[in-house]
């Protein structure tokens, strides 16, 4: 029985190893805040991190994780997650999410990718355009998306 560590808990999951994280987390420990989009990575609606990197977790298997640390949405928004807190604020703030199904998917990405600056880095448009690239916001937010990133780098700064 595998088990995996999923925002700083052990779970012991009775269930295949080829089975997607996302339907982990989403239908065996009830974590929903993971969205399902297209099933073929294509969206980033689905991701999360393991050991700190963005993946796409309707296509990884379980078995990947044995022994990582996977990290969802709901940890990351939680409150104690430093770069967390600040792109939630800088979500608010901007007013990014509109149908909010991606957001997830993009909050991850966001989080991701300001965690692996360099101490004091101020991202280019450019940066974080090639940052956020593999995930999809179907309302068009990407303006919004890229004035919070690029806020909650200023704020970690």
């Amino acid at each position: 029985m595998p088990t995996l560590n999923v925002n700083g808990r052990a779970h012991a999951v009775d269930i295949p190893a080829e089975t997607p994280i996302l339907w982990t987390l989403r239908d065996t420990l009830g974590l929903t805040g993971t969205k399902f989009g297209c099933g073929a990575a294509l969206c980033g609606a689905c991701t999360v991190h393991l050991d700190g990197q963005a993946i796409r977790s309707c296509i990884t298997p379980i078995s990947s994780a044995e022994g990582r640390q996977i990290t969802t949405v709901e940890a990351v928004t939680g409150g104690s997650d430093r770069v967390g807190t600040a792109v939630r604020h800088a979500w608010i703030k901007h007013d990014v999410a509109q149908c909010g199904y991606c957001q997830s998917g993009q909050i991850m990405s966001a989080t991701a990718f300001l965690k692996s600056l360099p101490k004091g880095k101020r991202p280019t448009d450019a940066d974080i355009d090639a940052a956020m690239a593999g995930n999809i916001c179907r309302c068009g937010t990407y303006a919004r998306i890229r004035a919070a990133v690029a806020d909650a780098a200023r704020a970690l700064a």
